[in-house]
């Protein structure tokens, strides 16, 4: 009975172990990149005992993966300072080994030997080096490092056996796998993922954030107001990117996204969805950084700028051909999909976000005619920690011409996460068919018309009720349209898209396969009509 007993301890102490080891397999091949404060050298009021805040004005994404948050404080004669850097543990810095990095909380301790009264911390969580809390903790305490390291050597030597196991059953595992597929061969899916377990993270985190590690504000140089929000202006921008080359050729173009001290609230939900490195998509608007700009009052989103302006503009002022149809109309489902997607391209898990704004006036146009989701405000992590009561403080948010019947009647599933993205697919079903009722393939093109052109320039909730719920009015998809192949193939996945039951709606996913799948279509259509219907001004950057 005691074997059984030690065996039982044993086996439940091994698999404890090989959770925790898969656990941190998986957090070794998903690079975290911290959000922490980033400032040079400045004074402070800290007495330098019990806790206090930093007073940096700077947010950063830090430069490389792995980095932490890092603060010092020193004191000197009468001047007491505090600086907040990234910083990679696998590094010095200032002569000095980070121990303490993994902690979620910044627990200062003393350094001797520095010339002056120092202490440090070190810690692993979003902008965890604000706070800081001193330790009597220092290096003069060689006991209590002692009696440390003495209680952790049989977590040691338990640990080196668990990863022992672990190690024994995973190569064990490894072989099983490799006579198994001598035996037959692979399908797609199959030989899809092993590639990408061999390759690591997805390309899309790989894209560095390159302009937010200065310690001071950008310069940056307004240019022209280029779009007005609810909650925000955006500007067109020169970044002087150094002071060694000429003014005009020191200069990048950027977008600068200016929220009021009132709009701090959206501001930080927008900038917390960019900061998440899973958001990176070649659809989705790129981002460069956050600042908080107090002399102004004012809160700062910087992005790439995009000179066709938003889609609403485009499709007021050009005729599209089928080719430039698959491209727009593709790439907005492909965005929405990833936005929506549990996992990135390489299967490893990520948090799924519901825009719930989608609108033509919240997607850009690139310079290649392919899309960009922008403006997330309004969006939702849909993150299954989520209780009914948080997602239901969330509101009836987004347009009243876009909003979904149930959104418009507010009785959204809260208990079903899908249901914020059944919503978004509606509002996409929408822009679709005005991407189509600009199309030179349907025929005879009008002027023009948003969704429901019939009611006025900004309909309330409740003109559009009595549309879309008591009419269940939609669109109309003239007969015309279905005479081209393609377009009947994207009108029948709109009306799927927009059907009255969240439940009977297709995937952002489905919708883009379906326009990969007329891929085919685009290739064999004729190129010359779009050199004729779309002039080539509108490569030329609009100043107006």
């Amino acid at each position: 009975m005691e074997i059984l007993r030690f065996s039982a301890f044993w086996c439940g102490t091994i698999l404890f172990g090989s959770v925790l080891l898969e656990e941190a397999a998986e957090a070794s091949i998903m690079p975290i990149r911290r959000l922490c404060r980033f400032c040079d050298v400045q004074a402070t009021n800290c007495t330098g005992t019990g806790s206090c805040t930093v007073e940096c004005n700077k947010t950063s994404i830090c430069e490389e993966d792995g980095q932490v948050c890092v603060s010092i404080w020193r004191k000197k004669d009468d001047n007491v300072t505090f600086d907040t850097v990234c910083h990679d543990p696998a590094q010095k810095l200032y002569g000095l080994v980070l121990e303490d990095y993994n902690n979620n909380k910044c627990v200062m301790k003393e350094k001797m030997g520095m010339g002056s009264q120092f202490f440090i911390c070190s810690c692993n969580e979003d902008e965890c080096n604000d706070h800081i809390f001193f330790s009597s903790i220092t290096d003069k305490d060689p006991q209590v490092v002692a009696v440390v390291l003495v209680s952790l050597v049989p977590l040691l030597v338990l640990a080196v056996v668990v990863i022992s196991s672990f190690y024994c059953y995973r190569v064990y595992r490894q072989r099983q796998a490799h006579s198994k597929r001598k035996k037959s061969p692979l399908d797609f899916s199959d030989a899809h993922a092993i590639i990408m377990d061999e390759e690591g993270s997805d390309s899309s985190s790989t894209h560095a954030n390159n302009l937010n590690h200065n310690t001071e504000l950008l310069p940056i140089e307004l240019d022209v107001l280029v779009g007005k929000g609810r909650f925000a202006e955006v500007y067109k921008a020169k970044l002087k990117q150094g002071s060694s080359v000429s003014e005009e050729q020191g200069f990048e173009t950027v977008a600068v996204k200016i929220f009021s001290y009132e709009e701090y609230a959206s501001w930080k939900n927008e900038k917390d969805i960019f900061s998440d490195a899973d958001l990176r998509h070649e659809n989705v608007l790129h981002f460069l950084t956050a600042e908080e700009r107090k002399v102004q009052r004012q809160y700062w989103l910087i992005t790439a700028y995009q000179p066709r302006g938003n889609l609403q503009e485009f499709l007021s002022h050009h005729i599209l051909s089928w080719h430039d149809l698959w491209l727009l109309g593709g790439s907005l489902a492909c965005g929405v999909a990833h936005l929506h997607s549990d996992t990135t391209t390489c299967g490893r898990y990520k948090v799924p976000i519901a825009h719930r704004d989608i609108k033509s006036s919240n997607i850009l146009v690139k310079s290649d005619l392919t899309c960009c989701l922008c403006d997330f405000g309004l969006a939702l992590r849909l993150d299954n920690t989520l209780s009914v009561d948080e997602l239901a403080n969330s509101g009836q948010v987004g347009t009243a011409r876009y909003m979904a019947p149930e959104v418009l009647e507010s009785r959204i599933n809260l208990e079903n996460i899908e249901s914020f993205k059944q919503a978004d697919v509606y509002s996409m079903a929408l822009v679709l068919w005005e991407i189509i009722s600009r199309c030179s393939a349907i025929g005879e093109v009008k002027e023009y018309e948003p969704p429901f052109g019939n009611l006025r320039e900004h309909p309330c909730v409740e003109s559009m009720k009595d549309s879309v719920l008591r009419d269940r009015g939609r669109p109309e998809i003239p007969n015309s349209w279905i005479n081209h192949t393609g377009i009947q193939t994207v009108c029948a996945s709109i009306e799927d898209c927009w059907d009255h039951d969240p439940e009977a709606r297709l995937t952002a996913q489905c919708v883009a396969e379906r326009f990969d799948d007329m891929e085919y279509l685009d290739k064999l259509s004729d190129r010359s009509d779009s050199e004729e219907k779309i002039p080539e001004e509108i490569f030329v950057v609009d100043e107006k």
